[in-house]
């Protein structure tokens, strides 16, 4: 993730903005709502974007033009549903481009759209799943975080293999070797990432739990939830 600035050619980048720019959109009117319907949220709304923006700003090299890292925006996609992370996820990579020339502006669709677009929705859909098939609580998050990061870096690779395809193999064997390349890093960072997603929500539950349970996104029995 964090496609460098310029990286991708012309058209992809100005192709990926206009496939993320309706989601920002529809993500600022439910940010909006949601401050003016759950105001007491609004802190734990900070705290998931600062969250989100320390997590993702500790990279590591890894494909020409990109890196890796964890992405952070699973937490923000429990807590308040994936819709609201296009936005928070755009602050984030905006900041992130302009104040550590980490990622791009030309390039900050692409990133977008897998980061806080992609990412998020894998993660509240694995939630929902694992909540629908009985999963712990603990597991639902560790998997929610941990698969929506491997989501993040899966799009990020199929950008570049469209940007980018092999001479011999075309799309699919340059998508093979992005994702092979981001492996080594990614799949470990991506672990790392959901065990520390569970660790930051049990401690919400012990010291936010009002401000969670008036989350309509999160079950009712995930803030009340007895601890053992």
């Amino acid at each position: 993730m964090h496609i460098t600035e310029g990286f991708l050619p012309p058209l992809h980048a100005a192709a990926w903005t206009a496939v993320a720019l309706p989601f920002v959109i529809v993500s600022a009117w439910r940010v909006n709502r949601l401050m003016q319907d759950q105001p007491q949220t609004k802190l734990l709304l900070a705290a998931a974007g600062a969250f989100a923006f320390l997590i993702s700003s500790l990279k590591l090299p890894s494909v020409t033009g990109s890196c890796s890292h964890a992405t952070g925006t699973g937490l923000g996609a429990i807590l308040f549903g994936p819709a609201v992370m296009a936005l928070l996820g755009t602050l984030v990579l905006l900041f992130q481009a302009l104040l550590l020339a980490h990622g791009g502006i030309t390039t900050l669709g692409a990133n977008v759209f897998s980061m806080a677009i992609v990412g998020p929705w894998v993660a509240y859909t694995v939630l929902r799943s694992t909540q629908w098939l009985g999963a712990s609580l603990a597991l639902s998050v560790f998997l929610a975080a941990m698969l929506g990061d491997w989501a993040t870096y899966l799009t990020t690779a199929g950008q570049l293999a469209l940007a980018f395809p092999d001479p011999v193999s075309g799309i699919t064997g340059s998508f093979l070797k992005f994702a092979g390349v981001f492996a080594p890093t990614q799949l470990p960072l991506a672990v790392v990432e959901g065990l520390l997603t569970v660790v930051i929500v049990n401690f919400l539950r012990e010291y936010s739990g009002e401000e969670l349970q008036s989350l309509q996104f999160l079950r009712p029995a995930l803030a009340t939830e007895t601890r053992t």
